[in-house]
């Protein structure tokens, strides 16, 4: 069996539909299925049951492509090895990064970097923490940028920063009459929050002890997948909504009158890149946390591990 058709079974898995998987693939959907039959005509096995829509793996299929997976991740090392023995920093680098982060990190190193590393091809995409996870085990992914620590997870977190959130409350709440605020100041009835499955909802919870049942309006039940949103729901409405440091640096002149900060110590998330033990573009990714940790405001560089309290994100 060859490389190609590996690859060609994994993409087939992957898409559950041969049309899909021939064009990620480059090639037509008659010479993926042709080499997949060949594969399979090799192997004495049948890998996917074509009769069902989306395609399924076979149970036979799946401890085959479980050895696949394993096989292609040792190919690919032959590259990693090739470029990381070369002095310059090159290579291709796959990073994920958390919607809450993206719009405030992402902008701050991604062109530099990029311009100071012209060999490096650098993929970019957004997903949330659990799928990043699933990615680098899947080896999809290189790295992810995201809040840590994760707990369980045997991954190597590379800790950059530590960002602590902001109230950012609507007009004449009773928060913005407050200089400092305290945890046991938030309400769970009043506040906007980013819906399951994003990091920063959980902590937001775990701060304010509870568990959301409550709502602003009994009959509207809103939940955002984006901050900017949030803000904008505070704005023209009612409640209020914890914001990480990023976002109200972001924030107009007029928009940080809404903003107030916790006294300490200060709630914070923790921010790292995470990647596997086993890690052969070593280069690139030493390159990215340099490029992102210089190019941060000095605010969060100069924060005192002392002031803060990291909340978990589980």
């Amino acid at each position: 069996m060859t490389i190609t058709q590996i690859e060609y079974i994994l993409a087939v898995e992957k898409f559950r539909h041969f049309g899909k998987a021939a064009k990620a693939c480059s090639v037509t959907q008659p010479t993926l299925s042709m080499q997949l039959q060949k594969a399979e005509e090799e192997l004495g096995l049948v890998l996917f049951d074509r009769s069902k829509n989306p395609v399924l793996t076979t149970e036979a299929g799946v401890k085959i492509i479980n050895q696949a997976r394993l096989v292609i991740r040792e190919y690919k090392k032959i590259f990693s090895i090739i470029d990381a023995s070369k002095d310059e920093v090159r290579g291709d680098f796959r990073l994920g990064v958390i919607p809450t982060l993206a719009p405030y990190v992402v902008p701050l190193f991604a062109g530099l970097f990029v311009k100071k590393y012209p060999l490096v091809n650098l993929t970019i995409e957004e997903f949330k923490t659990e799928e990043i996870i699933a990615l680098l085990d899947l080896d999809e992914l290189d790295a992810g940028l995201l809040v840590t620590p994760l707990v369980g997870e045997t991954l190597i977190e590379r800790v950059l920063f530590n960002e602590p959130f902001s109230v950012f409350a609507s007009t004449n709440h009773a928060l913005l009459k407050k200089t400092k605020i305290k945890d046991k100041d938030l309400d769970s009835s009043d506040v906007w929050l980013l819906n399951e499955g994003h990091c920063f909802r959980q902590q937001v919870l775990n701060l304010c002890k509870m568990s959301k049942t409550a709502g602003i309006h009994d009959n509207l039940k809103f939940e955002s997948g984006n901050l900017e949103t949030l803000k904008n729901m505070v704005l023209n409405s009612q409640g209020y909504t914890l914001l990480p440091e990023l976002a109200v640096l972001n924030l107009s002149s007029k928009d940080k009158l809404h903003v107030r900060e916790f006294q300490n110590p200060i709630p914070t998330r923790e921010v790292s890149l995470v990647h596997n033990r086993i890690f052969l573009k070593e280069k690139i990714i030493m390159a990215l946390e340099e490029s992102i940790i210089e190019n941060l405001p000095q605010s969060l560089l100069s924060l005192k591990k002392k002031n803060i309290e990291v909340i978990s994100i589980n």
